[in-house]
């Protein structure tokens, strides 16, 4: 039996670029009520915070980029390669196989992202494609979405003050990139996460704090299915997390539009089965069953074909014959609520 965690894995203390550190963050983590984090800080490994604060597992990682190079693009999060590997920043390639080397996992941060022309900051998406070996991309970044809805300095502080009015999913680019690294035969894993900072804006007389770390756990999540509940032994939590996280046995949340949690996708072929994350060989036709906790507008998608099943409400049953990659999209109110993993159709 499996069981649900949410957490986040991309954030900042001021180690590199944040504001709080860690056993602040976890109090925030803990008020928001996830089970884990990911601490991310730029180009360096922080040891030493890792452990339960406030009962909420923290572990770190590291968010590694060229900061030699303009503007400072290929931005790569490392989990679990429990080193310092920002000497390796200028060659992306080299940069994953020293992580994979030490048992680490990779992603792609931000694979998109946008300037943000009235504040003069350039945009630092992913540009080196040749690369191989990552484990997968991230297909949803809070911050990196919200940048890029912001219009002019007025737009600015309008969402400033209502940030849920700019927040509606993961861009399209990202969805058709990962679609066709999934319809190329890739097992490529897609997560979430706030990149949270808790910057200090400040714009004429309006001062704010942008998305305390509380908020933004609220927000978008990863959530992952775990073999066995954790058990406050960091060391194995920490397998247990990074394990499905490198299987993709879970889905992105927007747990502000309404908790995600209980979400399921299952795939069933005579007597096999398969859970998200999982590959499933055909014995005759395919039966895909999901389910979301609250009413939603629900399609099943199949990598490089589009979408084949669509159903509102709180249930989508689909049969097939076909080979694929099939993933799970579900829209609350016009925005982006659930985006699953695949379950792979052999």
């Amino acid at each position: 039996m499996t069981h649900e965690v949410v957490g986040n894995l991309h954030m900042h203390t001021p180690y590199s670029d944040g504001t709080w550190y860690h056993e602040q963050i976890a109090r925030a983590a803990a008020q928001a009520g996830l089970d884990f984090i990911v601490v991310t800080d730029h180009n360096v490994w922080v040891q030493g915070p890792q452990g339960y604060h406030h009962e909420v597992l923290v572990l770190v990682g590291q968010e590694v980029h060229n900061n030699r190079r303009y503007p400072q693009v290929n931005h790569l999060l490392v989990y679990g390669a429990e080193a310092e590997l920002s000497q390796c920043a200028a060659n992306p390639q080299e940069l994953i196989e020293a992580a994979r080397a030490r048992g680490g996992l990779t992603f792609i941060a931000h694979p998109f992202d946008y300037p943000l022309k009235f504040m003069h900051e350039p945009g630092i998406p992913w540009v080196d494609w040749n690369v191989q070996g990552y484990v997968g991309l991230e297909i949803w970044n809070y911050m990196s979405e919200y940048k890029a809805r912001l219009p002019h300095r007025l737009g600015a502080i309008y969402y400033a003050r209502y940030p849920q009015r700019a927040i509606r999913g993961p861009f399209k680019e990202t969805l058709k990139l990962w679609d066709d690294l999934l319809a190329a035969g890739g097992h490529v894993v897609g997560f979430g996460n706030s990149d949270a900072h808790a910057f200090n804006f400040s714009l004429g007389p309006f001062k704010r704090v942008i998305f305390p770390y509380e908020y933004l756990f609220r927000c978008v999540n990863t959530h992952l299915l775990i073999d066995e509940g954790l058990t406050s032994d960091v060391e194995y939590d920490k397998y247990l997390i990074y394990s499905a996280l490198e299987k993709g046995r879970g889905w992105v949340g927007y747990d502000l539009l309404g908790s995600t949690q209980g979400f399921s996708f299952k795939a069933r072929s005579a007597s096999e089965h398969a859970i998200l994350g999982e590959e499933l060989r055909r014995a005759g036709a395919v039966n895909f069953e999901v389910e979301v906790p609250q009413p939603a507008t629900i399609q099943l998608v199949r990598a490089g074909k589009g979408v084949v099943a669509r159903a509102n409400g709180t249930k989508l049953k689909f049969t097939s014959v076909e080979a694929g990659a099939y993933r799970v999209e579900a829209y609350r109110r016009g925005r982006g609520w659930i985006f699953s993993n695949p379950i792979y159709i052999l």
